[in-house]
């Protein structure tokens, strides 16, 4: 796969940065350019600290046993260390809950849904989705929710102060909109890598091995990965044309007939075209030491096994219902092929990758829990 589809950013549709970004002031290395904001939902300290308190919020969802941080953990970059997640009725995500570290340089949002473009249009899916319920809110369940933030006594200035010119500022738009502001807020730009990028360290020998090789054209991680932000998805506030690519990386090839497991085939599921099985968004390696398992149905379990299907060029499953080689599914893309890397060259790799934890992240008290529980 890998083919690209442009996405014109229309200039009516975002501010220029120093009126989009209201008071809210990224710190940023001079390699990472400053985010798109979406013109109507300007970055302001007091929304950012709103959308922190509303992501720690259990009483968001409809049984009230579920925020937006039971499945996206600070210790773990914002994963939560599972396959696939519960939501508050007990059901299971269809897919692994991916970071929303860095996410307000995402060109899409979610696995495969080209037409997610921001932070407040995914939203929705957590929020009003029924397959599988996640937040389960519906039209039964939103009164309450409102009465919920309504009564809580901490919310009323924080609403206030977030959405000055609102009379009524506790509805869920308001809502959506904090909580996307709190995670273009949570930015990774502190690892190892980037600290060497500063002059401030240098890399381990085996860590300098594995970023030559991941920037090289042995291993070729670059090709989906080589951006600021190691993915191939990416918009900031001064792209004109942005490439959102997806790809069939191999992971499946149920009985040789090119087929992903039911109902996580990638875009398929939305354009029905075969050529697009088993296409999925490249997701970013910042922090990926920590968000393990893998793949977009936490499939693979170790950062190891992950190198290992790709230096074979996919992966072979021996036997069960999902059976199949996806090192020749006839659906992969072209960049996916059989490198044999050494034991020797895949630890190299795994060190490179390690080195993109980012060393703040995980404790860091502006993006932490603010409720006393």
């Amino acid at each position: 796969m890998g083919r690209p589809a442009l996405l014109p950013l229309l200039a009516g549709l975002l501010l220029p940065l120093s009126a989009a970004a209201g008071d809210w002031a990224w710190s940023l290395p001079d390699y990472i350019p400053p985010p798109r904001v979406p013109a109507d939902n300007p970055m302001t300290t007091e929304k950012v600290e709103l959308g922190r308190h509303l992501f720690y919020d259990r009483r968001l969802s409809g049984n009230g046993t579920t925020a937006c941080s039971s499945c996206h953990l600070q210790a773990l970059a914002f994963t939560d260390g599972r396959a696939v997640s519960p939501g508050s009725t007990g059901a299971h995500t269809h897919r692994n809950a991916p970071t929303v570290v860095n996410s307000a340089w995402n060109a899409t949002y979610t696995w495969a849904n080209p037409a997610l473009v921001s932070l407040e249009s995914q939203m929705e899916n957590p929020l009003f989705g029924d397959d599988p319920v996640e937040m389960g809110v519906t039209d039964h369940t939103r009164p309450l929710i409102l009465d919920r933030l309504k009564a809580e006594p901490v919310y009323a200035p924080l609403f206030s102060a977030a959405f000055p010119d609102d009379p009524q500022p506790v509805t869920l738009h308001r809502v959506i909109q904090a909580i996307s502001s709190f995670q273009r807020a949570l930015v990774s730009a502190d690892s190892r890598y980037d600290r060497s990028l500063q002059g401030r360290l240098e890399l381990t020998p085996a860590e300098q091995r594995g970023r030559d090789l991941f920037f090289g054209e042995r291993a070729e991680c670059h090709h989906c990965h080589g951006s600021f932000n190691f993915n191939d998805q990416v918009a900031h506030a001064r792209s004109r044309e942005v490439e959102t690519p997806f790809h069939n990386t191999g992971l499946y090839n149920i009985g040789g007939t090119g087929a992903y497991p039911f109902p996580n085939r990638g875009i398929f599921e939305l354009s029905g075209r075969q050529e697009d099985m088993g296409a999925f968004r490249a997701p970013s390696l910042r922090n990926i030491a920590l968000t393990a398992p893998y793949m977009h149905d936490g499939s693979v379990a170790t950062l190891a096994a992950v190198v290992d299907i790709y230096s074979d060029g996919g992966r072979k499953l021996e036997t069960g219902p999902l059976a199949g080689d996806g090192r020749t599914t006839p659906h992969k893309s072209g960049l996916i092929a059989r490198i044999d890397l050494s034991a020797t060259e895949k630890a190299d790799l795994v060190a490179f990758l390690e080195s993109l934890t980012d060393l703040t992240l995980p404790t860091d008290p502006r993006f932490a829990d603010p409720w006393s529980r």
